[in-house]
């Protein structure tokens, strides 16, 4: 995947990345299933050619931080609201295998599939001071999650540099609660989850169960409506800026008749690329995401919205021809997160694509 040097005036980057806030002007990210905001697209650079590629993107989320609107909070804090569940730490591992075809320089098709690798522990709502390792409840889920197809058109300019995005996800992770399949989860000290609809318990042979936000998939088929921009800004540096709306247009019910509906949710990044040498590319992003609560018999209301940003340093190499790799790291600089959510203290992601 190439990126073209392209003359287009600085002043309409400006304006795109000026319209990033409007994006953000809807609600507020369930860390409970927050997911890498990092732009891969940003990394590697747009497709300006005809032809496949095929890409992996591994990224590890270790949520282990409480916080409420954008500060940390304790534990205790926590354990002192009455009825409120006192989380411990969510360990997400994301492998996503990606799969391109651009027919000529105006389109392009990308298919995505997860596999999703998740850890959850958390004290419960009955939890007492002091907070001691046996009263941890824990359970795992593994497996594919939910699919996403995208078609970019980016026709509208002649040097290609313009697009629009319109795609879907699909549901075709694991989703339900405990009336769902739940072979994939551990076996641990009861339920493990906000919701009650979504509770193990204790009699039921010590089952734990992840809440329906933590399953590999949500059940949810959504809508993605997006946009991108880059351009070279000097001889060394490329710009760019893109944005995404996800939202849910169709819910399953479980095998309960439970019904849950993710938060519509905005991505909103831009960055510069220093491309002195063109194979060894150093990078810098920012990341915004923005989402508004879950909602549903099987969701969790109140913890479920905020929005977050990430500055996100990183490097693109390319090791022979047509094949590039590259890592980052996400660093969070601002969070404001309703209720009490657990919130990674960065993420990491690596990556390669190779096209042909």
């Amino acid at each position: 995947m190439t990126q073209s040097r392209l003359t287009t005036p600085l002043k309409t980057l400006l304006f795109i990345g000026a319209l990033s806030p409007v994006f953000l002007a809807t609600k507020a990210l369930a860390c409970a299933t927050c997911g890498c905001s990092l732009s891969s697209d940003g990394a590697l650079g747009y497709a300006s050619s005809s032809g496949w590629s095929i890409s992996l993107d591994d990224s590890f989320i270790n949520q282990n931080q409480l916080r409420s609107g954008t500060g940390t909070i304790t534990p205790a804090q926590v354990q002192a609201v009455n009825g409120q569940e006192v989380e411990n730490q969510t360990i997400n591992r994301y492998l996503t295998l990606g799969l391109s075809y651009s027919a000529n320089a105006d389109w392009n098709f990308k298919l995505s599939l997860p596999y999703i690798d998740r850890s959850h522990s958390t004290y419960g709502t009955d939890a007492t001071l002091p907070l001691t390792a046996d009263q941890l409840s824990s359970a795992t889920a593994a497996g594919l999650g939910d699919a996403k197809f995208v078609a970019s058109y980016q026709g509208f300019l002649p040097t290609h540099n313009l697009g629009l995005q319109v795609g879907v996800k699909l549901p075709t992770g694991n989703y339900g609660g405990p009336s769902a399949d739940n072979s994939n989860n551990v076996v641990g000290q009861g339920s493990v989850g906000r919701n009650p609809a979504s509770f193990g318990s204790a009699g039921n042979s010590g089952s734990s169960y992840l809440d329906t936000s933590l399953n590999t998939g949500n059940g949810s088929t959504d809508l993605i409506l997006g946009g991108y921009y880059y351009q070279a800004v000097s001889q060394n540096f490329d710009a760019f800026v893109n944005g995404q709306y996800q939202f849910s247009v169709k819910q399953q019910l479980d095998q309960l008749g439970a019904d849950y509906r993710p938060g519509n949710q905005v991505n909103v990044s831009f960055g510069l690329r220093y491309e002195a040498d063109p194979l060894v590319v150093p990078q810098l992003q920012v990341n915004i995401t923005h989402k508004s609560a879950d909602s549903g018999a099987l969701a969790d209301t109140t913890d479920t919205a905020g929005t977050v940003a990430y500055l996100s340093p990183g490097l693109t190499v390319t090791v022979m021809k047509n094949t590039q790799i590259y890592g980052f790291l996400q660093l969070p600089v601002y969070s404001q997160l309703s209720g009490y959510q657990l919130f990674p203290r960065y993420t990491a992601s690596v990556g390669m694509n190779y096209h042909f």
